[in-house]
């Protein structure tokens, strides 16, 4: 890992200010750092032995945050980490490992997408349903449909 400069360190954020900024835990914050998934080694107060993160610390834990969010594996978060501090010679890999995971979120949008499509055709013919039995309409709680109902 890379070493921070005591420059860089100054005065930092704590673990709790950064669980605050980025909505993670700080017991998410140490696994990503024990996991390796920081840029370089957070540094440590002098006088308290406390983490203090930059603003880049943060900046690069909201990124690897977002391809959690979006179903990356820690496996890859952790291979685009050490290509990261490779350097430049690896801008393609990176910008390669990004389509095919932008690729991988595209598909899991469409599913989602698909999904949410039928629970607002279920919560429809639930309404019709409700509507017509207000009614009074007989059998107006079982709306039918060309499309098959499950639950």
């Amino acid at each position: 890992m890379i070493d921070k400069p005591e420059a860089d360190i100054g005065r930092g954020l704590t673990v709790q200010e950064v669980a605050e900024r980025t909505g993670l835990s700080a017991h998410t914050l140490r696994y990503y750092e024990k996991a390796d998934l920081l840029l370089r080694r957070v540094g440590r107060d002098d006088s308290s032995g406390h983490r203090r993160y930059t603003d880049d610390d943060v900046r690069f834990i909201e990124f690897v945050k977002k391809l959690r969010a979006t179903g990356m594996p820690i496996c890859r978060m952790q291979e685009y980490v050490a290509l990261v501090r490779a350097g430049e010679a690896t801008l393609a890999e990176r910008r390669d490992m990004l389509i095919e995971h932008g690729d991988v979120v595209r598909e899991r949008i469409a599913d989602l997408q698909a999904s949410l499509a039928v629970i607002e055709w279920k919560v429809e013919n639930y309404r019709l349903g409700m509507e017509k039995a207000a009614q009074g309409v007989p059998g107006g709680d079982c709306v039918a449909d060309s499309r098959k109902e499950n639950g």
